[in-house]
Parts: structure tokens; sequence; C-alpha cells
């Protein structure tokens, strides 16, 4: 097998594959759209183009459900429907999962290590981020390390207001950063960091922002 790129790295590509996307679309649309009005998975496209550019590349699937990620994580492969009935995980899908590279002897022996949930136009605390950082937690937390090959889990975000908004980039992220807080100190063996942030201001247009909230088990 080889070495699966470290989390700095796969953050690193998370953060450029959004930043790059944003730049993409702003020149597609001649500066007259913000990327939150970008279609469905352009952010997903763009971040799978970065991660796929390192050396020892992971395996990238897009839109992978939650069984076949459980599957290819947990100690036993047929243990996932009992493990999703005792967590209330019902089938969803994760916008990218990173899995070990390696020569398959079958269908079956994929090696799931990161998931990943990425959304656009994140401006304030809504239940369905929370369900998605809840849904990330219950896939993730355990009581010994080797109960699964999962290392962690991102959701990353795109956050984009104009100059005329009360509220701004930095208190919106803050916001919605405590409000996930919450759901993962819920959980035992989990902790979580915000990476990226950093506020861009285009002068008389708005801010923009580009986020990685990562959750991981405290024992890793």
């Amino acid at each position: 097998m080889n070495n699966f790129p470290s989390q700095e790295k796969v953050i690193k590509c998370v953060i450029d594959g959004i930043t790059t996307a944003k730049n993409n679309f702003t020149f597609w649309t001649a500066d007259e759209l913000y990327l939150s009005y970008a279609p469905p998975r352009f952010l997903t496209i763009h971040v799978s183009q970065e991660i796929a550019k390192l050396n020892n590349a992971p395996e990238i699937f897009i839109d992978a459900t939650i069984a076949d990620i459980l599957r290819c994580s947990l100690p036993s492969r047929d243990t996932f429907r009992e493990f999703m009935k005792q967590r209330y995980l019902t089938q969803d899908v994760l916008c990218l999962t990173l899995d070990e590279r390696f020569e398959h002897k079958s269908d079956n022996d994929s090696i799931s290590r990161v998931i990943m949930s990425l959304k656009n136009g994140v401006r304030n605390v809504k239940e369905e981020y929370k369900y998605e950082i809840e849904k990330i937690c219950k896939m993730l937390y355990r009581n010994k390390l080797e109960d699964s090959t999962l290392d962690y889990g991102i959701f990353a975000f795109y956050l984009d207001i104009s100059s005329s908004a009360r509220k701004k980039s930095e208190q919106r992220i803050k916001e919605i950063t405590e409000s996930f807080d919450k759901i993962v100190n819920s959980f035992e063996n989990l902790e979580s960091k915000l990476e990226g942030g950093k506020i861009n201001i285009i002068p008389n247009i708005g801010e923009w922002a580009v986020c990685c909230y990562i959750i991981e088990p405290k024992f890793k």
C-alpha cells in the first residue's frame, strides 16, 4: 500500500480546491455571480482534482453511501447494518470519501480513511448543516481506535456575503463553529478544530472565506 497523505496535505487540497472553484466561477461568469450560485458538485469536482494531484494520492469516491463507507471501514464487513441501526443512521451519501490506494484483489477489499461533506453558500447555522456534523460524528466515534479505519471527517464550506450584510463573515463563522462544537462535544472520544477561515474582502462588493471543520477521534 502507498503512504496515505497527511491530514495537513488533505486540508490544504480542500481549501485550495474551493478557492480555485471560486476563482474559476468568478472568471467564467465575468465577475457577475458569487460562487454560492454555482451548480451542485462544483466544489466537489474542484476539491477532487486538487487531491488527485498529491503524491500517493488516495482513491477518491464521489457520493459514496454510508453503507458502503461503513462496509469499507468497520473490522467486519457484514456488520454495517447493525452499526447503522444502533446509531440511528439512515442511508445517505457523503460528498467525498478517500480510500487507501492499492492493487485490489476483489471488489470488496477497499479501506475507507476520510469522509467529507462540502457545502456552498453557507452563511448561517442551519439544521441541514448540523445534521451533516451529527452524521459524521456517528460514523467516527468509537471506544477503540481499531474499531474503524476512518481517521477523520471534514465539513468544508464556502461563505460569501455582500458588503451591505449587517453580520460580517467573522461573526458568522464563529456562530457556525460554536453550533458544530456543541454537537461534537456530545460524543465521547471526539474532538474538533477549524482550519482556514481567512476573510477575503472585495471593496464595495463583499466578503468570502473557505473553512474546514475537522472532526477526529481524541485517541488518534
